[in-house]
């Protein structure tokens, strides 16, 4: 028997939409560019030959139109990895749940996503301007601790070396960090050798999570110096975003490909940042439309 979504576990508008995202399933194509900023997704439409759709709610809004004969929706996010639970869960249900039925569909549709993002460089190797694909995810939010199978997917050698790294074993206050494989085929086609193959620590924040200390002192003043210093399997922690874990975590739950490129636009170990970073994204939101 079929399993059936009740209302208030899917919430469709009454214009036949899903609630936050109000995307129409025949709207949604199957190669997806997600992005913080609302005001990102024209930069990366203003590439598309034609748009056939636009809509907007809160902080999500999307685009879906044509890129040399591609189909592509574009889509923000917000910040944070709990708008990604959102929106990840969202464009799952407009690819593989009936909405009419309110039932799984037989038949599943596989998406290819790829997050566009920002983010700070945590090594020597990755000043400013430099563009990241993550290639492991650590998500430090939490989030993929709510979902059934989440050993399955995740590094639990890597994850047990960082807890242990850190000095975390025990710590009933820190959130369980998770680690994630971007999928490697994406990867590999959309990497290319033009990027730094990283590995990203996804934060529940911009300040104390990333190690920034304003007014209030951090909990671990080290915590930056140990996380530089982490290597394991010849692999080092390359960069702080703040949504690649959930985007990689719930894709390889829900069947998807996905991965996240980022520029740097500072990095921590210089003290350095070049807020003026937005005509440079465009040539990684370009590299990224042509080889998706």
């Amino acid at each position: 028997m079929k399993k059936r979504f009740e209302e208030s576990e899917l919430i469709i508008n009454t214009d036949g939409s899903v609630f936050h995202l109000h995307l129409l399933p025949e709207h949604l194509a199957d190669n997806v560019i997600l992005v913080g900023d609302p005001g990102r997704v024209p930069t990366v439409a203003k590439f598309f030959d034609s748009k056939e759709f636009e809509v907007e709610s809160r902080e999500f809004r999307t685009i879906t139109g044509t890129y040399k004969g591609k189909r592509i929706t574009v889509v923000s996010t917000g910040i944070g990895c709990d708008n990604i639970d959102i929106v990840l869960n969202e464009l799952d249900a407009c690819a593989n749940i009936d909405f009419k039925t309110r039932e799984e569909k037989d038949v599943k549709r596989s998406l290819n996503i790829v997050r566009i993002g920002t983010c700070g460089g945590l090594q020597p190797y990755t000043p400013e301007g430099t563009f990241i694909a993550s290639v492991k995810s650590v998500g430090f939010d939490g989030l993929l601790n709510f979902y059934a199978g989440r050993n399955e997917v995740c590094d639990l050698d890597f994850e047990a070396a960082f807890i242990r790294h850190m000095g975390w074993t025990g710590n009933t206050c820190i959130a369980h960090p998770y680690v994630i494989d971007a999928d490697a085929e994406l990867i590999n086609r959309v990497a290319g050798d033009d990027m730094v193959r990283g590995v990203t620590i996804a934060c529940g924040g911009f300040f104390g999570p990333q190690g920034r200390e304003l007014r209030i002192p951090l909990a671990d003043p080290k915590q930056n110096e140990k996380i530089m210093a982490f290597e394991h399997n010849g692999m080092r922690i390359t960069n702080f975003e703040m949504e690649g874990s959930a985007v990689a975590g719930l894709s390889r739950l829900m069947g998807h490909k996905a991965m996240t490129c980022c520029m740097v636009i500072a990095n921590r170990v210089a003290g350095r940042a070049n807020p003026n970073y937005k005509n440079s994204i465009e040539t990684l939101i370009e590299l990224v439309l042509d080889r998706l």
